[in-house]
């Protein structure tokens, strides 16, 4: 009993999905069968009930038969960014690249969210087709008004991640310390190689109690790789009881989700905008 009283509190707790983009709750774990394991999160703490009730859960298991079918919708979301300074953190549960304010931003449906932090899951969150893949990547936004926008970057086992391995030296100082934090230097969030030639989009939730249901995501369906070495070193400078921080699929309830694929180059002028 001491123990469960110390585990709760150690860690500081969240007040709102705002503050969500830069930090979650860690009382918490993935391991089946540990005290508060996924399918415990519902019960572990009352703020966290709608992670067991909620009908906008996050992930979800994405293919072209369950979604709608766009062409060309760049009015869907466009990105602004620009290189800034970069720090790593080891948040425990996960290693999180922190953007200087001005990184720039993504426009969805004429609102602005700016890039906050970014960060790695491994396993994925999101399965593809069926299949859980090696990594997932979360650029994580925020709206002036606290709403989130995140894209996610799926990552198979293969050859190593051009991006990772420049910052690989950097996670290994900070292994294991919980908090701890290294500059990394000028950076340009481009720099982890994705576009938006071909993704997913839907509404959703975080993907980690308090698991609030107020995030638009956008899940690029171009898979990239990832080494089996630096999966490693992401995995080992986690603290025991993340060693994999990926939350189960759940279930889509009927929401709509657009799969949007870019066949030329548009403006965003010419193009319709959806509404998600």
């Amino acid at each position: 009993m001491n123990n469960i009283i110390i585990l709760f509190v150690t860690f500081l707790a969240l007040s709102s999905s705002s503050r969500a983009a830069d930090e979650t709750e860690t009382a918490f774990h993935y391991k089946k069968g540990a005290l508060a394991d996924p399918s415990k999160w519902s019960m572990t703490k009352k703020e966290w009930k709608i992670c067991g009730t909620g009908k906008r859960q996050s992930p979800i298991d994405l293919s072209p038969g369950i979604a709608r079918l766009v062409h060309n919708s760049t009015k869907l979301i466009q990105t602004y960014y620009k290189p800034v300074e970069a720090t790593l953190k080891n948040r425990g549960y996960d290693i999180m690249v922190s953007w200087d304010d001005d990184a720039g931003k993504i426009v969805i449906n004429n609102t602005d969210y700016q890039l906050v932090q970014s960060h790695w899951h491994a396993p994925s969150e999101h399965f593809l087709n069926g299949e859980r893949l090696a990594m997932e990547l979360h650029m994580v936004h925020k709206s002036e008004a606290g709403h989130l926008a995140v894209i996610g970057v799926l990552f198979r086992e293969g050859e190593p991640n051009a991006f990772i391995s420049r910052i690989m030296g950097k996670i290994n100082t900070i292994a294991n310390i919980q908090d701890g934090e290294a500059t990394i230097g000028r950076l340009h969030p481009k720099d982890f190689g994705w576009d938006l030639t071909k993704f997913y989009e839907y509404r959703g939730s975080l993907t980690t109690p308090p698991c609030t249901e107020d995030v638009i995501w956008t899940i690029i369906n171009k898979v990239g790789t990832v080494s089996r070495e630096q999966i490693k070193v992401l995995v080992d400078a986690r603290r025991g009881g993340y060693e994999e921080n990926a939350r189960p699929a759940q279930p889509l309830n009927k929401r709509v989700v657009y799969l949007n694929e870019q066949h030329v180059r548009s403006t965003p002028s010419s193009q319709k905008q959806i509404h998600i």
